[in-house]
């Protein structure tokens, strides 16, 4: 199986600069979750979504590289039967003229 976690958007710390570290920032982030499914063994996409939210919330990360870690970190613990994980993290308003992201796709 396969869950699909597209424009999970919220405000968060993230990022070096003074301001980013002062004020926050909408942050974006698309999932792909392969995984073993059984019936007792199912992965609840509503708790992966909040899950991230708190995790990003939490920590503060001053890198998207190390905040896409610590998401992969929570979910591999809490999630064992994940087989394959991507996430990509995008900062829509860091810059006037694109939008920055940052992805990472892990085979376990």
């Amino acid at each position: 199986m396969t869950i699909h976690i597209e424009e999970l958007t919220f405000d968060v710390i993230i990022g070096l600069l003074d301001f980013e570290r002062e004020t926050a920032q909408k942050v974006v982030l698309t999932m792909e979750i392969d995984y073993f499914y059984e019936k007792s063994q199912f992965i609840n996409y509503a708790d992966v979504a909040l899950l991230v939210e708190e995790k990003l919330h939490l920590e503060k990360y001053e890198l998207l590289e190390e905040a896409l870690l610590g998401i992969k970190e929570v979910l591999i613990d809490k999630y064992p039967n994940i087989k394959r994980f991507f996430i990509k993290i995008s900062k829509p308003d860091i810059l006037q003229n694109c939008i920055v992201s940052l992805s990472q796709n892990w085979n376990l």
